[in-house]
């Protein structure tokens, strides 16, 4: 896992999750020193098609260990 902060990400992978409703992303972070780190992440509650998402910009937010992810478009 990542430090606590934010990073700029893009979704470089994302699949359908293992419940309804849930998806599987990995997010490569795209600057700071942690840039070409990937992160895995689960979703709930998107409603988007998984290949919708791929390649689209992602802003990660880490706090207390705990991600949560704004994705553009």
């Amino acid at each position: 896992m990542l430090p606590d902060g934010t990073y700029e990400a893009i979704v470089v992978d994302a699949d359908d999750g293992p419940e309804p409703g849930t998806l599987r992303l990995e997010l490569a972070i795209a600057a700071g020193p942690h840039r070409g780190e990937v992160l895995p992440i689960a979703v709930a509650g998107l409603r988007r098609d998984p290949l919708d998402l791929l390649a689209v910009p992602a802003t990660v937010v880490v706090e207390g260990g705990a991600p949560r992810l704004t994705l553009e478009g």
